[in-house]
């Protein structure tokens, strides 16, 4: 079981990142740029930003730690149930996230590492 505080520690790993609030919630973002959230809301989850080929295999496949609402329907996010979900695959989930959001020279700079 995932916790928000483990969710930071991984996003913490990667470079530029910092935690803020974004819709009144904990957030993370990369060089200003966002990439995740804790949903505070209703059903709750992490959203986190995902390719949207990935997020429709995700959801097709039927694991109970994905899943999505209206409101992110067409959205290249995807709702993660941090109860459900084991670390590596949430640390491969961040990653992702932040790689699509961090600038081109930020992502240079940590691949050179």
């Amino acid at each position: 079981m995932a916790t928000w505080d483990d969710v930071v520690e991984i996003a913490m790993r990667y470079p530029e990142v910092e935690e803020t609030t974004s819709w009144q919630t904990p957030s993370l973002k990369v060089k200003g740029r966002f990439f995740a959230r804790l949903r505070t809301e209703a059903e709750g989850g992490l959203a986190i930003v995902c390719d949207p080929s990935e997020k429709a295999a995700l959801l097709a496949s039927g694991d109970p730690a994905f899943y999505t609402t209206k409101h992110y329907d067409g959205y290249a996010m995807i709702l993660v149930d941090l109860d459900r979900i084991d670390e590596p695959r949430l640390t491969e989930l961040i990653e992702d996230a932040w790689y699509a959001k961090a600038p081109v020279r930020v992502k240079k700079a940590w691949e050179e590492t």
